[in-house]
This record gives C-alpha cells, structure tokens and sequence, in this order.
C-alpha cells in the first residue's frame, strides 16, 4: 500500500464544514498500517510527511482534480500522533495565479497535532 491508498483508507469522513469555513476531515491511521513499521520501533509514530500528503489529498478531494506539491511554505509537527488516534483536520483553500494556497490545522482530541502551508498547482 503506498502513502496515498494508506491515506484515503484512513479517511474517517469529510469533507464536513468547520465553524470558521474550513473543510474538515478526520483520519485513523491503524496500527497494522506499514506506515508504521520502523518509525519508530517501541513507539509508533504516524511520519510527518503524511500530514503534508494528508493536506494536499484533502485539497484535491475539495477541488475534484489532481494536484502537485509546488512548495512547502511551512509545516510545524507540534505533538505525535500514534496509531488508532483520530485526526482532525481543518483545510483553508484559496487559489490566485494559478496556484492553490492550502492551509491545514491537525488536532488529536481537541489537542493542536501540527499546521502546515503548502502550495499546490493543478496537473
């Protein structure tokens, strides 16, 4: 399974609508998921790396087409989020120029997970 079918199995719900206008979908990773296997032994982490894939299949499931990673603006890993656990996560989409800004929040029971900007262009 690569990082993209491991994604949308995880896929929870969404998108929903958050109370500020954000496109909201929820995650679980479970524990079985290769992505796990070595990162990190004795205590599972899901790779950082799976937010900002996370963040760029959430704006593509928004805006109903393929979308490329044009840069990474910025991304903050602010807890680990393990196996099992649900992951929240908020996304603010504007486009301009021809390329899309995605701004994401995660949050694991209420507690801030990590943000992360990214910008993206249509394939």
């Amino acid at each position: 399974m690569n990082m993209r079918e491991s994604i949308a199995a995880a896929r929870l719900s969404g998108p929903g609508q958050s109370d500020g206008g954000g496109a909201v979908f929820e995650f679980r990773f479970d524990a079985e998921q290769p992505v796990f296997a070595g990162h990190f032994p004795g205590r599972p982490v899901l790779p950082g790396i799976f937010q900002l894939e996370m963040t760029r299949a959430a704006a593509e499931w928004i805006l109903h087409c393929p979308l490329s990673v044009n840069e990474i603006v910025k991304s903050k890993f602010e807890r680990p989020i393990a196996p099992g656990e649900t992951v929240r996560l908020i996304l603010n989409c504007s486009e301009s120029d021809g390329l899309i800004q995605a701004r994401a929040e995660f949050s694991v029971d209420g507690a801030q997970a990590g943000r992360t900007a990214i910008t993206l262009r249509r394939k």
